[in-house]
């Protein structure tokens, strides 16, 4: 097996959340885990998902902007990052793309370069997590939706003239 697997103690640590809040996403996206016994320590069984598994957990986390405990929810809706515009396949699939957000780029670059090693970051626009949605609503528009964030265009240069506009239009964001 290729696939990149992720334990889900490193999403837990990335999203700052309690592993048990993890797994009760996992189970409410119907994941399944993989678990290994680890060779450090008591050996005790680590569970991972897959890189595309880890990819869906992160959209459920951006989407929900919401942190889960046991009695009430806190938003999270002024988290600040990038928008972004990656092409996937520039050469063989040059109006095939993915747009996003994302609050360390060079992190998620590397991650998308598992399932894309051809890929090429177009450009990036200050943003908050709240406006990805609406982000991706406007620009892909007359796109064609082939996944989550992943859509096919006849004319990638009106994509990015839409991304320039539409964070034209928005606040500027201090300290990005």
């Amino acid at each position: 097996m290729s696939e990149t697997m992720v334990s889900v103690i490193d999403i837990a640590n990335k999203w700052n959340k309690r592993k048990q809040s993890i797994f009760k996403i996992i189970k409410k996206l119907k994941i399944e885990t993989i678990k290994e016994n680890s060779s450090i320590g008591r050996g005790q069984a680590i569970a991972y998902v897959t890189s595309d598994d880890e990819e869906r957990i992160d959209e459920y986390l951006s989407k929900a902007n919401v942190e889960i405990s046991d009695d009430c929810p806190q938003t999270n809706f002024d988290l600040k990052g990038v928008f972004y515009l990656i092409q996937l396949e520039p050469v063989h699939d040059p109006g095939r793309f993915k747009v996003g957000f994302a609050t360390s780029i060079e992190e998620r670059i590397r991650k998308h370069k598992c399932s894309a090693p051809l890929l090429k970051l177009i450009k990036t626009w200050p943003s908050k997590l709240l406006w990805e949605k609406t982000a991706i609503d406007c620009i892909t528009n007359d796109c064609e939706k082939i996944h989550t964030e992943v859509f096919r265009t006849e004319s990638f240069s009106c994509v990015i003239e839409k991304c320039d506009s539409f964070f034209e239009l928005m606040p500027k964001i201090n300290g990005l």
